[in-house]
């Protein structure tokens, strides 16, 4: 924290003095220019897209479905679907069932459904789907890192806001950074969810009644989870773009560099 506090602070007394010196000169403050705002604003909505695709994906628990298979001899078969804080496990009618299918769900299909909360962050319980066994640490690891990519992406929608509307301009490359290790934090809490998912399917009960047998497949929340991991990263990109100089693409962009006599 005391590192940031400095950077802030040095960076605040630099941008000051810069003003100081032009008002002593004569010269006007310079403004931001109406192209390289409409560059920023455009960048922004580019995350923010990004942003409510990983709040969709945190919040809601579709990320991974737990299919029982069909062939039981019943009328209903088990499904369960997941994610960082909640699980349901529903009981399906087979007619409602795809007939191509060789197993329950999808789990968005009506039935009976029996949700509850992860106790992973108050008793510290473990969960138990279909005599299987949940590996608690990895579910909060990747809860933890999820919450921390949308507490990162937070501070980089602060740090652009500051720039749109302060003129606070070398807040982003700090928004820029945080955007992107936003987007990467979202990335690696799918993947440890992942791990988490290989575990329970690995840690079956040897108690009665026998486990049935389970087939996985990843749902749209990882989908969007993936999405917002992607966006974010391109969306940091885009602000680290807009502050580099505009020197070393001038070979690229004439207009942008000197022109030759």
């Amino acid at each position: 924290m005391m590192m940031w506090s400095n950077f802030f602070l040095q960076e605040e007394n630099r941008r000051r003095g810069a003003a100081a010196r032009q008002r002593a000169r004569g010269q006007p403050k310079a403004q931001m220019t109406p192209e390289r705002e409409g560059k920023i604003k455009l960048a922004l909505l580019l995350t923010s897209v990004g942003a409510t695709l990983a709040v969709l994906a945190v919040g809601t628990e579709f990320w991974v479905e737990l299919n029982t298979y069909r062939d039981n001899g019943s009328a209903v078969c088990d499904a369960a679907h997941l994610g960082l804080w909640k699980m349901c496990t529903k009981r399906l009618w087979q007619a409602d069932v795809p007939a191509d299918r060789d197993t329950c769900g999808p789990a968005e299909l009506p039935g009976e459904a029996n949700c509850t909360y992860f106790k992973f962050f108050t008793t510290g319980e473990n969960a138990h789907i279909f005599q299987r066994t949940t590996k608690k640490e990895v579910n909060q690891a990747a809860a933890v890192i999820a919450v921390l990519g949308l507490a990162v992406m937070a501070l980089g929608c602060l740090c652009v806001i500051m720039v749109l509307s302060k003129g606070a301009e070398f807040l982003l490359r700090v928004g820029a950074v945080c955007f992107g290790l936003s987007g990467l934090l979202v990335l690696v809490s799918l993947e440890v969810f992942r791990h988490s998912v290989r575990a329970l399917m690995q840690r079956v009960s040897p108690e009665p009644p026998a486990a049935p047998a389970l087939t996985y497949e990843y749902s749209w929340s990882l989908g969007c989870g993936v999405g917002a991991g992607l966006v974010l990263m391109l969306g940091g990109g885009c602000f680290l773009l807009l502050t580099l100089p505009p020197g070393p693409w001038s070979p690229l962009c004439p207009k942008w560099g000197q022109r030759a006599p």
